[in-house]
C-alpha cells in the first residue's frame, strides 16, 4: 500500500462524513416531527444539543419553520446530496488506491518472475502461474477497492451510533444493539472456515486453468493423436472438482446470509415491538420511534455485510499467500562474479559430476577440452546427458563436481549476466514470439540494423524463405511460430541466436528438422564467419557430425569416447555402431533410388516406342 495510504486515509474519513449525514438525516426527522410539527421540546444531550440549537437559530427559529415545512425538507435533500458527494469521493480514492496496487503487484510478481531460475519455471505450471497473476491479483484489487474502506464503515457506524442513539434513549439503545456482538462472532468463525473451503477452490481453479493452458499449447498434437475425448475427460474432472469445491463454498455463504438475516429480522422486531409499545406509552416521542427504527436498519446492515467483508478478507489473504509464494521464491543474481569483457571460448570441463536428484546421477567425471573457434560435437542416446552438458555452460544448472572453465576461469566465478550474453543457445523446439519475422530475429539485438538482420538470415538458409512471403520480413507469426514448418522455425532461432556474434554457440539438436543440404550449408557458413566462435552441436545426425573438430560420445552420462571422426569410426564403439547403422541405411536407400529411377526409365522408353 506504499504511496496509496493517504488515498485510503481520504477515502475512510469521506465514509466517516457520509455515515455522519446518514445518522443526521433521521435526527432532523425526528425533531421537525417531534418540535417542529409537534410540540414537544428539543430532548438531546451532549454534543448534539449546541449543534441542533444554532441550526435553529440559523433558520429563524421554530416559529419560522413552522411556517416553513419545506426548509426541513430542502435541508434532508442537502443531507442527501452532500451524503452522495463524499461517497463518489470515496469510491473515486478507493478505486484509484486498488488500481495503482493492483498495477504494482503484477508488476512485481512479473519481474520477480523473469529472474526466478531455469529450474523453477521447468518445475512450474504455467496455468497455476497464470492464475495467480491474474485471477488471485484481481481478487487483491476487489478486497481493497471495495471491502477495505467497510472496515471503516463499521468503527464509524458503531461510533456514530451510540453518540446519536443514546442521548435519545439508552434503553432503546441497549435493544438496537443486543444481537449485534452475536452477528459478529457468527462472522468471525464464518471468516475462519470460508478462508479454508475458498483456497481450496482457488487452487481447484489453478489445476483447471493448468489443463486449460496445456490443451491449447498441444493443441496440434490432440488433433494428430485425435485425443479430444480423453482432453474433455480430462478438463471434465477437473471443472466437476472445481464446482463441487466451489459450490461447498457457496453453501458456507448461504448459511451466513440465512444466519445473519434471521437475526437480523428478529432485531428489527424487538426494536418496533417494544418501541411501539413505549411510544404508545408515553415512554418514547413518535419522532424516537421513527429515528431509532431508521437507525437499527442501517446499523445492522453493515454488520451482516461485515460478513461480506471477512469473506472477501479471506479470500484476499489466501490470494495474497498463493503471490507471496512466488515472490518467496529466491532470484538469480545475475551479476554476481566477475563481469568479463569479452570472452575468448576455450572451454575445458574437467571431472564435472552432477545430479538433479543425488540417487540420480545425470553425469559423472565428464572430462574434455576445447580451443576456441573449435566445433564440438555430442552423440548418445536418448537420457545421456546431452542437453545437461551444455546446459551447465551458461549456468542454467550448476554442477555439484569439478570444475567447468571458460577462458582458465571457472563459470561459477563469472557473473551470469556475463555467461548468457555470450553464449548463444538454439533448442529444437524453438520458441517464436507472436512478432513480425524481423522481430524475431531482431529479438536478441535490440540496436540490429536491418544488414545485421538479413546477414544472420542468411547464414541460417532462411533469407530466401522470407523473402518468399508477400510481406517478406513484415510477416507475423502466430503464437508460437504456427505459421511456420519445424525447418523454418529451427533456421529463424539460428538466425536470431547468431545476430549477436556470440563468441559460444549451442546447438541442441536444433537443425533435426532440415534437410540434409541445408544443414550442410548452415554450418559451412558459420565456419566461414570473420569471429568464428566455439560451437556445440548436439545431433543424432551423424553427417552433421563427421566435421567437428571433437567429437564427445556421451552413455549414462560418461564420456566413453572422444575424438575426430576418422578416429572413432577405426575404434570399436557406439559411434562406429551408430556410423554403421545410419551408412548401411543410406546405401539401402541410395540403392532403392537407384532401382526405381532405373524402372521408371524403361516404362518411358515402352511409352515412348
Amino acid at each position: 500500500m506504499k504511496g496509496n495510504r493517504s488515498l485510503y486515509v481520504f477515502s475512510i474519513l469521506a465514509v466517516g462524513a457520509a455515515i455522519f449525514l446518514r445518522f443526521a438525516w433521521p435526527m432532523v426527522l425526528r425533531v421537525t416531527i417531534d418540535s417542529i410539527i409537534g410540540n414537544k421540546p428539543i430532548e438531546t444531550s451532549g454534543w448534539m444539543q449546541p449543534l441542533i440549537t444554532k441550526m435553529l437559530e440559523i433558520l429563524g427559529g421554530k416559529s419560522v419553520l413552522e411556517k416553513s415545512l419545506w426548509m426541513c425538507s430542502s435541508i434532508l435533500i442537502l443531507l442527501t446530496l452532500s451524503r452522495g458527494i463524499f461517497l463518489f469521493f470515496k469510491g473515486k480514492w478507493s478505486a484509484v488506491a486498488s488500481e495503482s496496487i493492483a498495477q504494482k503487484i503484477r508488476d512485481d510478481v512479473y519481474d520477480h518472475l523473469q529472474y526466478l531460475p531455469y529450474d523453477y519455471h521447468v518445475k512450474a505450471k504455467t496455468g497455476d502461474l497464470i492464475q495467480r497473476c491474474t485471477s488471485d491479483v484481481e481478487t487483491i484489487r476487489r478486497f481493497l477497492s471495495m471491502q477495505l474502506v467497510e472496515v471503516g464503515r463499521a468503527f464509524f457506524m458503531l461510533f456514530f451510533a451510540l453518540s446519536f442513539m443514546l442521548p435519545m434513549s439508552v434503553e432503546m439503545t441497549l435493544i438496537s444493539l443486543s444481537l449485534v456482538p452475536f452477528i459478529f462472532v457468527f462472522a468471525v468463525v464464518f471468516f475462519i472456515k470460508v478462508k479454508t473451503a475458498f483456497k481450496a477452490s482457488d487452487e481447484s481453479e489453478g489445476r483447471l486453468s493448468n489443463v486449460l493452458q496445456e490443451n491449447l499449447s498441444g493443441v496440434r498434437v490432440v488433433r494428430a493423436f485425435a485425443r479430444q475425448k480423453f482432453e474433455i475427460d480430462k478438463f471434465d474432472e477437473r471443472n466437476v472438482e472445481y464446482r463441487d469445491l466451489t459450490y461447498k463454498l457457496i453453501r458456507l455463504l448461504a448459511w451466513y446470509w440465512s444466519v445473519s438475516d434471521f437475526l437480523s429480522l428478529i432485531q428489527i422486531i424487538a426494536v418496533t415491538v417494544l418501541g411501539t409499545y413505549w411510544a404508545a406509552n408515553g415512554v418514547i416521542t413518535l419522532g424516537t420511534l421513527l429515528a431509532f427504527s431508521t437507525y437499527v436498519g442501517m446499523l445492522l446492515w453493515p454488520v451482516r455485510q461485515l460478513g461480506r467483508v471477512l469473506t472477501d478478507m479471506g479470500k484476499a489473504l489466501v490470494s495474497i499467500e498463493r503471490i507471496q509464494e512466488i515472490l518467496d521464491e529466491p532470484i538469480e543474481d545475475l551479476d554476481e562474479g566477475i563481469s568479463m569483457k569479452k570472452i575468448y571460448g576455450d572451454i575445458e570441463f574437467e571431472n564435472v559430476s552432477f545430479h538433479y536428484d543425488e540417487d540420480h546421477p545425470i553425469l559423472k567425471n565428464v572430462s574434455f577440452k576445447v580451443t576456441k573457434g573449435q566445433t564440438v560435437a555430442i552423440l548418445g542416446p536418448t537420457g545421456s546427458g546431452k542437453s545437461t552438458l551444455v546446459g551447465l555452460l551458461p549456468r542454467l544448472y550448476d554442477n555439484q563436481k569439478g570444475s567447468i572453465k571458460i577462458d582458465g576461469i571457472d563459470v561459477k566465478q563469472i557473473s551470469k549476466r556475463t555467461l548468457r550474453e555470450n553464449i548463444g543457445i538454439v533448442l529444437q523446439e524453438p520458441f517464436l514470439f507472436s512478432k513480425t519475422l524481423k522481430d524475431n530475429i531482431g529479438l536478441a539485438a535490440s540496436k540490429a540494423e536491418d544488414t545485421d538482420i538479413f546477414k544472420a538470415a542468411k547464414i541460417a538458409s532462411v533469407h530466401d524463405v522470407i523473402k518468399s512471403f508477400d510481406d517478406g520480413y513484415g510477416t507475423a507469426v502466430g503464437e508460437k511460430g504456427v505459421t511456420l514448418s519445424g525447418g523454418q522455425k529451427q533456421r529463424v532461432a539460428i538466425a536470431r541466436t547468431i545476430i549477436n556474434g556470440s563468441p559460444i554457440l549451442i546447438f541442441d539438436d536444433s537443425l533435426s528438422a532440415v534437410d540434409t543440404e541445408t544443414d550442410a550449408a548452415i554450418r559451412s557458413r558459420l565456419k566461414k564467419l570473420d569471429n568464428k566462435a566455439t560451437t556445440f552441436i548436439i545431433s543424432h545426425r551423424l553427417t552433421t557430425l563427421v566435421e567437428a573438430d571433437v567429437i564427445i560420445v556421451l552413455d549414462q552420462g560418461e564420456v566413453v569416447q572422444q575424438g575426430t571422426h576418422q578416429e572413432l569410426i577405426e575404434q570399436e564403439g557406439l559411434y562406429k555402431r551408430v556410423w554403421s547403422i545410419q551408412n548401411s541405411l543410406e546405401v539401402e536407400l541410395s540403392l532403392k533410388e537407384e532401382l526405381s529411377l532405373k524402372k521408371d526409365g524403361k516404362n518411358e522408353t515402352k511409352q515412348d516406342f
